[in-house]
């Protein structure tokens, strides 16, 4: 016997609007590592209607014998998922004067996006703005990110400001901002990983809308803080496989802290009602 109404359809809307895919907003991605064909399979079937992009990243594509990997793309953009490779590896694949090459694989691997980065390397504004097209004319969407990944690398919000500018001008269809695994000390996060205001603030301060960014959010504490802050349609990436049910959970509501941000949008719902006597 099917039991119905669904769940998803008979509590959540009460406490947080989600929209189905494809969206725009309240998108989520993921942080894959080297998950495995039985693995990728287990995730596409238990959470893809919750996964808008899913990152192949550190360059891990390299390490997939060939076929698993086609195969292993083919799954999840079946499951109506963008699929790309980190932006280090195009990196890479810049340092060593192999773009081409670069791009011919992931064609080859069937990849739908490319990340543009300049995380590690050096690039000027007009070479990222020219690279970003290129890559259009190959026939890939992009998704960018700002951010340098050391610490000491580090450059003014301003500049990441006018990067994302430039980059959404130039044809990327999100951007998003480093955290990398540690999600310390970096952009929007200071050395503890708690959001730094200010610079979540300036970032955020003239851009036409907050939700052209995906803020990568490795950890719970800041996948909630970020939700608090900018609603459950908030744009969040680096998220661990693992995590991407409990993610929806703080979207939904169904956790104590967003629930209690969303009672109070809604205080006729905050009272349990009496039982008759």
């Amino acid at each position: 016997m099917t039991l119905k109404p669904p769940w998803d359809r008979a509590v959540t809307p009460i406490l947080a609007a989600r929209p189905r895919k494809p969206r725009d907003t309240g998108l989520t991605m993921i942080i894959d590592k080297g998950l495995g064909p039985a693995a990728t399979d287990d995730l596409v079937v238990t959470a893809a209607g919750y996964i808008d992009y899913w990152k192949l990243a550190f360059g891990t594509p390299a390490f997939y014998p060939p076929a698993v990997l086609a195969e292993k793309v083919r799954r999840i953009r079946e499951a109506g998922i963008a699929v790309y490779p980190g932006g280090t590896f195009l990196e890479v694949a810049l340092v060593q004067g192999r773009l081409r090459e670069f791009v011919a694989a992931a064609r080859a691997a069937g990849f739908t996006h490319l990340e543009v980065s300049d995380g590690t390397v050096e690039m000027s504004a007009r070479a990222r703005r020219e690279l970003i097209r290129a890559l259009h004319r190959e026939g890939f969407a992009v998704v960018s990110e700002v951010g340098k990944k050391h610490p000491a690398d580090r450059v003014s919000t301003l500049h990441l400001h006018h990067q994302v500018l430039d980059d959404l001008e130039a044809g990327a269809e999100k951007v998003i901002v480093e955290a990398r695994e540690s999600g310390r000390g970096i952009v929007i996060f200071d050395g503890h990983g708690q959001v730094d205001e200010e610079e979540l603030e300036a970032l955020v301060a003239g851009l036409p809308d907050p939700g052209v960014l995906i803020f990568e959010a490795p950890h719970a504490h800041q996948q909630q803080d970020l939700i608090l802050r900018f609603g459950p349609a908030v744009n969040l990436g680096n998220v661990a496989p693992g995590d991407v049910l409990a993610l929806e959970a703080l979207r939904h509501g169904l956790r104590g802290d967003t629930l209690r941000a969303a009672l109070l949008r809604r205080p006729e719902l905050r009272r349990v009602p009496d039982p008759p006597e």
